[in-house]
């Protein structure tokens, strides 16, 4: 199980974070920890790629279960509280991104997840994907 936060400026634009290990772009998140609530592991997960601690409670957006990696993503709309976008051990770059530069940026998998957030519909989206592409 992980859980990863779509952060929105007053811009309607998306941080993305490009990883270290694989330097792709994809919204901040990460695998819960033992005895870790949903909450929390967004929150500490969002800190740690970002520098940045949001508000809760976030709003989920999506659901999303990787077919060929057994993983099942659930997906924040978040709202910044405090901190500055700064990049960590995980973390190679971050950058602001609008709707069209989330779809150039990220793989499909992982731009549909910024981009169900963006929209914040009612109920949530829920997707599968093989890890790039949606099925």
């Amino acid at each position: 199980m992980s859980v990863a936060g779509v952060i929105v400026d007053d811009r309607g634009r998306a941080l993305l974070i490009q990883r270290r290990d694989n330097g792709q772009w994809e919204p901040p998140g990460g695998v819960l920890e033992p005895g870790e609530t949903i909450p929390e592991a967004l929150q500490r997960e969002v800190l740690e790629e970002t520098g940045i601690k949001i508000a809760l409670p976030a709003t989920l957006t999506g659901i999303y279960k990787n077919m060929t990696g057994l993983i099942v993503s659930m997906v924040f709309r978040c709202e910044a509280l405090d901190g500055t976008p700064t990049t960590g051990e995980e973390t190679r770059a971050l950058r602001w991104a609008t709707r069209e530069e989330v779809t150039e940026l990220a793989d499909e998998a992982y731009a549909i997840r910024v981009l169900d957030a963006l929209d914040a519909t009612s109920p949530p989206a829920v997707r599968a994907h093989d890890g790039v592409k949606l099925v």
